[in-house]
């Protein structure tokens, strides 16, 4: 007899699992508290390496299903996903997702499903990065200077004041940087 489970993840402590719990309920599963994980944890973690997703894949056994409201869920990386959704199948578990209206991600039809957002993420992967190289072009090309702007050489000013008897902390007020560049020229011989 096949025994239903429930992963639940959000990615931070200010995010909560009740939407999701609800979401399996009115779907119509009933999944026993203790067959349900509920987890605070990135997504772009892999999946395997969840202390709550391990716990799952202990508990679970051939013929089970794994309930999850979102792909995403499972993990961010498209490759991670698939090799999570491989793996259960492998151990003969069944993977549905609410968002995709229930389908087992182990049938064909969820294996084309899953290709196919598959595709899709890495096309949009591929776009993001033409159009940021395309802008960082154009901004060269414009003369823009890229990159992180060089820091200013301070340690002559902080000598400078640091003769004056005062403290670090008046010379980070006085020349209006921080406290950790101060120490850094503090003591640096001009």
């Amino acid at each position: 007899m096949s025994r239903t489970f429930l992963y639940a993840r959000v990615s931070t402590s200010n995010q909560f699992t009740e939407n999701q719990l609800q979401e399996v309920k009115t779907a119509g599963f009933n999944v026993q508290a203790s067959r349900a994980v509920e987890e605070t944890i990135s997504g772009s973690i892999a999946a395997k390496e969840r202390p709550g997703f391990q716990k799952l894949l202990e508990r679970m056994e051939s013929g089970d299903v794994l309930i999850v409201t979102k792909l995403d869920r499972l993990g961010r990386n498209a490759m991670d996903v698939r090799a999570t959704v491989e793996h259960l199948e492998s151990n003969g578990i069944r993977v549905h997702c609410l968002a995709l209206g229930g389908v087992d991600l182990t049938s064909a039809a969820g294996k084309m499903t899953m290709q196919v957002l598959g595709a899709v993420a890495e096309f949009e992967r591929d776009l993001l990065i033409e159009r940021t190289q395309a802008g960082l072009a154009r901004a060269k090309s414009e003369g823009k200077k890229l990159g992180r702007p060089e820091a200013l050489d301070t340690t002559a000013d902080v000598q400078r004041l640091k003769a004056k008897d005062m403290t670090q902390a008046e010379v980070a007020a006085d020349l209006k940087i921080g406290i950790a560049t101060v120490k850094r020229h503090w003591n640096k011989v001009v």
